[in-house]
């Protein structure tokens, strides 16, 4: 076998490796191109594919076009008029930089670029491995860019594209998230000269929601929260979806830095972490979230394809993404999208709960649960079986009330978002009436919500209680792990668990917390330690806490076939409207619906 010294590869098999990097489907193509546009200032942009963008692929824009001189260097590699010096390069705040994406198209592909500049009386024509000179041509200002046969000459690129369907579908998916990038560019797009999309560009809030509702669909735009928080240097804003609306896939999951979608595990933990208490197993969030930050703490040349970036301060940015999640969750209580939700609830007659635990032997029961009353931290720091009895004497009353339905028409004082009960179905739900028509709840899960509530408030009042261990329990650790420990050591102490090094990989855990004294606390803390290298901070001991306490809450609440009357039923929807993501269960189980008078009219065909 002959040597093979080193030699400078032709200019066009660079550009074809290039390729390889940026130029995957279709689908990358438009992103490419797309991105340029944008970059220039578009404010329309219209896309028109054949064959799943294979036969063709053309995007135009009108935005501030390419001047005649500077047509040839714009499929030059790396010509680009975005980044000049380093300090470009680390504030980068266009899409496009790396000035190789034209010329790599061009390399696999019949590239022709189109141009007219702002100012200029007419567009010139360049073909990609044609005559060197642009000739004329007539077209609006902006700029037009046609793809034909893509990878006619890498066949062995060209097998591996798919059905003409599948191709379409990933050209379709990357321009919905370049649309939700810029909500204020029109976009629009055709195939085989049939239209499929037709987005406006939206300025206001309601032209806002139509385009995420023609992006995501109906019934996302029907169920969002929007939230616009800023802090520490940092700005998130977007929507969120309600946690009765979840996805089998993590397919409706939209995240952008700085405009640029991206997709980062990071980001996604925070987010999950987020909807941790009110998320059904097996379940995905739906979200669209915009993250703003100085560009010099963010690295967008982390991957070929721009596709991943690296934050400076990932920890900052990870619990500035949990927290306002968190928070924007906390606040979707029961009945928040009633409209006759008030903006003070009234007091309802016998506004009290149930009692959690069965009813005491030799009569009816007399117990009731005062609304805003929360537990001691001494109830807390007892064996879990003696939490629950302590709870539930907790809120046992001398009386209990008794009220009858109030009247609830235009005239009556301002009805509670959840109305007012009035009847129990097969000890199981309760039927409310309110403005809108009929509620109905779950009430073992909504008094477990409640439950769960007041018990985390009330921890977080009194602290967490800590536990030493009478003999220290010795862990085989990684020499990197022992260093996160003594690292965190300070805010793992105010959770309640100290944790000491006996060595160069030997770690001792000298104290828990009350709570989980009797659980696996190696795997704990190796959970523990393998999330905070991955993501520089970790929820292992409080999420380890909130479960025994959703365990407590879950035992203690009402039970299916129990007894209610309506002071208790009315006591529990009055909990459920001031209580924190009282519209699901700890399991992430919805604990009410509603049925408006309109879908009963139907139900019965009956005309208004």
């Amino acid at each position: 076998m002959p040597e093979r010294g080193i030699r400078t590869l032709p200019d066009a098999l660079i550009n074809q490796i290039a390729a390889g990097e940026v130029v995957e489907r279709p689908a990358s193509v438009l992103k490419e191109l797309v991105e340029n546009s944008l970059d220039a200032g578009a404010r329309h942009i219209d896309v028109e594919v054949e064959q799943g963008g294979v036969r063709l692929l053309r995007v135009r824009d009108d935005g501030s076009g390419i001047p005649r001189d500077q047509l040839s260097l714009a499929l030059a590699r790396h010509a680009t008029s975005k980044i000049r010096d380093l300090d470009d390069l680390e504030r980068v705040g266009s899409f496009g930089f790396r000035g190789e994406a034209l010329p790599s198209i061009a390399s696999v592909s019949r590239l022709e670029l189109v141009s007219r500049a702002v100012g200029e009386e007419t567009a010139w024509r360049l073909e990609c491995g044609a005559a060197a000179d642009p000739a004329p041509a007539a077209d609006p200002p902006g700029t037009a860019v046609t793809v034909r046969d893509l990878f006619y000459n890498v066949p062995a690129r060209r097998k591996f594209l798919r059905a003409e369907r599948t191709e379409l579908g990933h050209v379709e998916d990357a321009l919905r998230r370049l649309a939700l990038s810029r909500l204020d560019v029109a976009f629009s797009l055709r195939h085989n000269q049939r239209p499929l999309l037709d987005l406006r560009a939206a300025a206001t809030d309601g032209e806002r929601l139509r385009r995420l509702a023609a992006i995501c669909g109906e019934a996302f735009a029907e169920q969002l929260l929007s939230l616009d928080h800023a802090g520490a240097g940092l700005r998130l804003w977007g929507w969120v979806a309600l946690p009765t609306f979840t996805r089998a896939q993590p397919d409706l999951q939209y995240f952008f830095v700085n405009g640029r979608n991206v997709r980062d595990r990071l980001a996604a933990h925070a987010v999950r972490q987020g909807y941790q208490d009110v998320l059904y197993h097996g379940r995905h969030p739906a979200f669209v979230l915009f993250l703003e930050l100085d560009p010099a703490l963010v690295d967008v040349n982390a991957h070929p394809a721009k596709h991943e970036v690296r934050f400076r301060n990932g920890r900052l940015v990870h619990d500035f993404l949990f927290r306002t999640i968190h928070e924007i969750l906390a606040e979707a209580r029961a009945g928040l999208g009633s409209s006759a939700r008030a903006e003070a609830l009234p007091t309802a007659p016998g506004a009290e709960l149930p009692p959690p635990a069965e009813e005491p032997a030799g009569g009816a029961s007399t117990a009731g649960w005062r609304l805003r009353q929360a537990p001691r931290q001494s109830d807390l720091g007892l064996a879990v079986a003696d939490q629950v009895a302590a709870y539930a004497k907790l809120y046992r009353s001398a009386t209990a009330g008794t009220s009858s339905l109030p009247a609830i028409d235009g005239e009556a004082a301002t009805v509670p978002p959840l109305g007012y009960a009035i009847a129990q179905l097969h000890g199981v739900y309760i039927l409310a009436q309110n403005a809108d028509g009929l509620v109905l709840v779950d009430m073992h899960a909504a008094h477990e919500r409640v439950t769960y509530e007041r018990l985390k408030s009330a921890q977080s009042a009194e602290g967490i209680r800590s536990q030493p261990l009478l003999v220290p329990q010795v862990l085989a650790v990684s020499s990197r792990e022992l260093g996160l420990a003594e690292e965190h050591a300070e805010s793992l102490e105010s959770l309640g668990l100290e944790l000491r090094a006996l060595g160069p990989e030997r770690l001792s855990v000298r104290r828990v917390p009350a709570l989980l004294a009797a659980g696996d606390v190696e795997s704990l803390v190796r959970d523990l330690l393998s999330e905070l290298a991955e993501h520089g901070g970790s929820r292992r001991l409080p999420e380890a806490l909130d479960q025994v306490l959703a365990s407590m809450a879950c035992h203690g609440s009402v039970r299916a076939n129990r007894k209610l009357d309506l002071a208790e039923m009315n006591g529990l929807l009055r909990a459920m409207e001031t209580t924190e993501r009282s519209g699901q269960c700890n399991h992430g189980r919805p604990t009410w619906v509603q049925l408006s008078l309109p879908e009963l009219d139907r139900l019965f065909l009956r005309g208004r």
